[in-house]
């Protein structure tokens, strides 16, 4: 480790703000085309385990569907420091090692080409065809009723999106309250320091939850 990594590791740990515990990552397809790329997410799993995130939430995002059976395939091969459960449009689950039924305990859970904006509408048709069969009042409904339909309903804590400040239609409804961090860093040249660098951006920050 050089000296500016220790730096902020040394920073991190004596800040006075506590770390994610919820960390979200959102990278594209092409970022995993790159030589390398499963191996950087490999580690940026460890890095997110190591300065203090009890759960990661990767999001794949697809332009091409025809690619999402390959990339989940080598998603499910992956050297994960936890384990996890791989998703993707149709709402397939994989976990290493069988670790769970559900999704619910499991650390690390990656999702990909499931886009927010599909996830909320499979919800939302949900909740139409529970009202529509007398099992839901229409009055009744709320916020919960829609997180409880939803994949993966946990807030992360923190987004980092690499190489673009947009998030690529990444869980729509769970990164309400999230604090976002956007790098012009490519996932290809992503480092433990710029992993660093977003965990102490964050405990520099007031979070406010939408007030």
């Amino acid at each position: 480790m050089g000296l500016y990594d220790t730096y902020l590791s040394i920073r991190h740990r004596f800040h006075d703000g506590d770390p994610p515990e919820h960390v979200a990552i959102v990278i594209t397809e092409r970022d995993l085309l790159v030589d390398g790329a499963f191996d950087t997410l490999s580690e940026a799993l460890g890095w997110a385990m190591e300065y203090g995130a009890e759960r990661v939430t990767v999001s794949v995002s697809v332009l091409d569907e025809s690619v999402v059976p390959t990339l989940t395939r080598e998603l499910r091969r992956l050297d994960a420091p936890a384990p996890f459960v791989v998703r993707g449009p149709d709402d397939a689950e994989e976990s290493e090692a069988g670790a769970a039924d559900t999704a619910a305990d499991v650390p690390v859970r990656i999702t990909v080409g499931l886009g927010g904006k599909a996830e909320f509408a499979a919800a939302v048709r949900e909740i139409a065809g529970d009202v529509d069969d007398g099992t839901l009042d229409p009055a009744s409904i709320d916020a919960d009723d829609v997180a409880d339909r939803l994949v993966f309903p946990e807030e992360p804590d923190l987004v980092i999106k690499t190489g673009a400040e947009r998030l690529s239609d990444f869980a729509i409804w769970q990164s309400v309250y999230a604090e976002l961090y956007f790098t012009d860093v490519n996932w290809r040249d992503f480092r433990k320091r710029d992993y660093l660098r977003a965990v102490i951006d964050f405990q520099d920050r007031q979070r406010r939850f939408g007030r």
